[in-house]
């Protein structure tokens, strides 16, 4: 396969982590990028670093705050300094949230719609010139079933920014293959196990209102929630998987990339919904004679 250069936002760890070391491992140049490579994700930086020294891959981190201009602007143009090009980026940065949504503070609301939405626009403000001086290239979205499958409480703020970063990347996609880029949508479930994604969520900041929900008629709700989401997951579920499948994606011919990939184990019916959303975007863009905008090959 040919080796691409390929930089994964939000790689400490999680699904970024476990994706930039499978990347790396595929054969590829991978700039892990994180926040405070110097002070809280140092440790990290140097997992990275033991990895690609034991396995003799091509792992390297560099510093990027998804939250910062400059800062993103700085990674990108360091890639480039370093490789001469950038070949994928890989839109993984996240954060989660988990509590009553009247209990979320407008600001908490922007702060997440800012990680998870932002980010991306902040990135590809960046990274795309490049790509479309190239004539080619990939951005792989990892977004979350939760933005079509089923949608218990109390994870509002991170369900709405995950939605809208969904409709950001299927908005971005028509607008880029004339450039000759390529968009794959990656769909993880609710993987409860094998990231921190649960256990590092945020919570609201009105404590207050917070209590009114949790000591009155929906007490007991959260739990409920929490556990039935864990046992909906099979025994065997592995994150994993989810950068196995970016792997795959990444491995697979130029223009044969698929639009959306879901890796669910719970199967909570993201799978469904997008499959009608997708054919209905195919069926718009058909009759409004703009079909040549679904592939860099204008086939599709």
């Amino acid at each position: 396969m040919e080796k691409k250069i390929i930089l994964v936002t939000g790689a400490s760890s999680g699904f970024g982590a476990l994706s930039a070391r499978q990347l790396a491992l595929a054969g590829n140049t991978v700039f892990a990028s994180m926040r405070q490579t110097a002070g809280r994700n140092a440790k990290n930086v140097e997992e990275a670093r033991k990895f690609a020294e034991q396995w003799g891959v091509d792992l390297r981190t560099v510093e990027l705050d998804v939250q910062s201009d400059e800062s993103v602007a700085l990674a990108i143009a360091s890639v480039i300094e370093e490789c001469g090009r950038v070949d994928v980026i890989v839109h993984n940065a996240g954060h989660m949230s988990f509590g009553p949504a009247e209990a979320f503070t407008p600001e908490q609301y922007a702060q997440l719609y800012d990680i998870n939405v932002l980010s991306t626009q902040r990135v590809n403000r960046a990274a795309l010139p490049h790509l479309r001086r190239q004539g080619r290239g990939l951005l792989l979205w990892i977004s979350s079933s939760s933005a079509r499958g089923g949608t218990p409480p109390f994870l509002a703020p991170y369900f709405a920014a995950k939605a809208a970063m969904d409709s950001l990347a299927v908005s971005y996609a028509s607008e880029l293959t004339k450039w000759g880029i390529e968009t794959s949508i990656i769909v993880p479930g609710a993987f409860t196990k094998g990231t921190n994604h649960f256990a590092h969520s945020g919570s609201p900041d009105d404590k207050a209102r917070k209590s009114e929900y949790e000591d009155g008629p929906y007490a007991g709700v959260a739990h409920i929630a929490l556990a039935g989401l864990a046992a909906l997951e099979p025994a065997d579920a592995d994150a994993a998987d989810v950068a196995k499948a970016l792997v795959d994606v990444v491995n697979m011919p130029y223009g044969k990339r698929p639009f959306r990939v879901h890796i669910d184990p719970s199967q909570d019916g993201a799978e469904v919904v997008n499959a009608v959303a997708d054919r209905v975007r195919r069926e718009i863009f058909r009759n409004i004679g703009l079909t040549d905008l679904l592939s860099v090959d204008g086939k599709r």
